[in-house]
């Protein structure tokens, strides 16, 4: 079994990898033996192969990084991501790293044996019951038009939104994809310790602590999520492709199922409407 979580040889581009479930996944990948290429606007602090400085904003930026990259890759793991209220939050989130992974593929650097691994979230799990509209995204075939409709539907520059595109992504690309010899995932990790859900603690490290009181776990931490995404990546999931695992300690199904009671995960899966009173607020 080693085996076929064996890095050796193997070249790991991590977008978004100076800090979070990133920075682990890499830490992770070198341990096993990869090569590691790192990108990320923020200077990285650990050791790494190659590090490539892009700003997720800007499309020439993502060309050039594309670019930059200084050989084959077989395993991407697109880990950047922003909350709510800041400004490109889906450029960020997702349009740039969808157009980074198809400018790998165009380019002949992320080819067949190679995947691809997206972080989404538990706040992302309700993209079936919005599948029509996320679509209706994810036919936007390039840059520019895919920024051109979120300015046109309101309510879409979201980090919920841009976490259903992730989803949605993984499972429409999984066959064409497969195709081309390449496999897609993602997980959706449920409240995990990292410098970006401290900054939002109250939100997101305050969803499911009754449960996980009650369970008696402790918080998930980085290295939880890094080591998902290097299994999905690795020979050990080659039968995997086109699902969003969700790593959260098993809060989502028993809210799901009623063995815990906690009706706001039942809002994000979309088979419960929010009632403001329900959650002790006002209208």
């Amino acid at each position: 079994m080693a085996d076929l979580i064996n890095y050796e040889g193997k070249r790991v581009l991590i977008v978004g990898g100076a800090t979070g479930m990133g920075a682990a996944a890499a830490q992770k990948a070198a341990e096993l033996g990869a090569h590691t290429i790192v990108m990320d606007i923020a200077e990285v602090s650990y050791e790494h192969g190659q590090y490539i400085n892009v700003n997720l904003v800007e499309q020439a930026s993502v060309d050039a990084a594309v670019e930059a990259v200084d050989g084959p890759v077989h395993v991407v793991l697109a880990c950047a991501g922003v909350a709510d209220g800041t400004r490109n939050l889906m450029l960020i989130n997702f349009t740039s790293q969808r157009h980074l992974v198809e400018g790998l593929i165009r380019s002949g650097k992320l080819g067949r044996g190679g995947s691809v691994c997206f972080i989404s979230s538990a706040a992302g799990m309700g993209w079936l019951n919005n599948l029509e509209q996320v679509k209706d995204f994810l036919d936007t075939p390039d840059w520019d038009t895919a920024a051109a409709w979120i300015d046109e539907h309101e309510g879409t520059d979201t980090y919920t939104f841009s976490k259903q595109a992730v989803n949605a992504y993984v499972a429409v690309q999984a066959f064409p994809l497969l195709r081309k010899g390449i496999r897609a995932n993602a997980i959706m990790p449920g409240p995990t310790d990292t410098p970006l859900a401290r900054a939002n603690a109250d939100l997101w490290l305050g969803f499911g602590s009754g449960y996980r009181e009650a369970a008696d776990v402790p918080t998930l931490v980085p290295e939880q999520m890094g080591n998902t995404m290097l299994f999905l990546g690795s020979d050990a999931a080659s039968g995997i492709s086109g699902i969003s695992l969700l790593v959260d300690q098993g809060h989502t199904s028993a809210s799901l199922v009623d063995v815990w009671d906690d009706p706001f995960v039942k809002v994000m899966a979309g088979i419960m409407e929010f009632d403001p009173a329900m959650f002790g607020m006002d209208e």
